[in-house]
């Protein structure tokens, strides 16, 4: 027989639940290899005013020779832990569709590398709605009781999965990282995280894809390319993008108790200019609230929202309304919504300018 557990009425360790989950730090990082549309013409058949007119895109950054996701995450990292104050972080969680390996998950080593010790870590693949979908797991980590601080990181390196002849693709995609911490706070308190509202349709999975590279189908010699690069169905993407991203920012609007006409920043997922000023229309959003950095850095996946904040925080005000939105690969998309908060954010464009040589891999703090 079993033996029963007679103490059944011991007291249960009380966590910590607060009342509501603040953006406390914020960073970003973009290689020093620079790609204009120029560059392009010389091996695509297409041309720059071809790429503006379509994408909005005027060039975009490649992580240099040696170059990883992790090194790009590790230094996003450090800068937004130095923006929040360094403070002591006990989860990690890394959004990327581009991981060092496909085994072990890149979040662990990130971790090392930060010297945040034996953290909760771990990787969160949802393509380019990957960072909303990592926010949102932080904030129920943190309302939870169940981690104090967490840092978020949205990285990618598509270059390392686009095939550099394909003008459906190569035109569109950069690499770079951004992150930020979270952590417990005040109902109201500016930086805020008001609601969340995630979504997927694994039926549409063919849509966006690499289909080789795992169990489905192994990579072996006779792979070929159009299997192992990356590929995307442009208009469907496009229209289900749009649709998508509006209902969902319908619904986390409504949740936070906010209209449309009280938003003060749309900061949608860099994909596509047209994909931006479309759903900015859709909510009846003025398209000048519509943030954008794409035209500067490209699409960079699940980088592209905290990249485009750590680009604009200069603009933002204290206790203004921002909407995050974003649709990728699964399919998978969502929307959440934040409160600007106080912080000090490193601009990541002027900090690149100061730089001539691609990040050395960062040492342990």
């Amino acid at each position: 027989m079993y033996a029963t557990n007679r103490n059944v009425n011991l007291p249960q360790p009380v966590r910590f639940r607060p009342e509501a989950v603040v953006l406390q730090g914020l960073g970003g990082y973009v290689p020093s290899e620079e790609v204009t549309n120029l560059d392009l013409e010389g091996r695509l058949d297409t041309s720059d005013a071809w790429i503006r007119t379509r994408t909005g895109i005027h060039s975009r950054r490649f992580a240099g020779p040696g170059e990883a996701t992790s090194d790009m995450a590790t230094e996003a990292a450090r800068r937004a832990l130095a923006s929040a104050g360094n403070p002591d972080v006990d989860l990690v969680i890394l959004a990327t569709t581009t991981p060092d390996h496909p085994c072990p998950a890149t979040a662990p080593a990130v971790a090392s590398r930060l010297g945040l010790g034996p953290v909760a870590a771990f990787d969160l693949a949802a393509v380019c709605s990957g960072f909303v979908y990592a926010l949102a797991q932080a904030n129920a980590a943190v309302l939870s009781g169940q981690h104090r601080k967490v840092l978020v990181i949205g990285a990618d390196t598509f270059s390392a999965i686009i095939n550099p002849q394909d003008r459906n693709t190569a035109i569109i995609f950069g690499d770079g990282a951004g992150a930020v911490v979270v952590g417990a706070g005040e109902e109201g308190q500016p930086g805020q995280l008001s609601a969340f509202d995630l979504h997927s349709d694994g039926s549409c999975q063919d849509l966006i894809k690499v289909a080789a590279g795992g169990s489905r189908m192994p990579v072996t010699p006779d792979t070929s390319d159009a299997d192992r690069y990356f590929s995307m169905q442009g208009k469907e993407v496009f229209v289900q993008a749009v649709t998508s991203m509006a209902d969902s920012s319908r619904a986390a609007l409504e949740e936070s108790g906010w209209r449309p006409g009280d938003v003060d920043w749309l900061v949608a997922h860099q994909a596509n200019q047209r994909i931006l000023n479309r759903v900015a229309g859709v909510l009846g959003i003025d398209p000048e609230k519509a943030v954008i950095h794409l035209d500067r850095v490209g699409n960079t996946s699940a980088a592209s929202i905290p990249l485009a904040l750590a680009d604009h925080a200069p603009q933002f005000a204290v206790g203004e309304k921002l909407l995050l939105t974003a649709f990728g690969g699964g399919t998978t998309w969502g929307a959440g919504t934040l409160t600007w908060p106080a912080i000090t954010v490193t601009d990541p464009q002027q900090e690149l300018n100061e730089r001539t040589t691609p990040c050395p891999n960062p040492q342990p703090m």
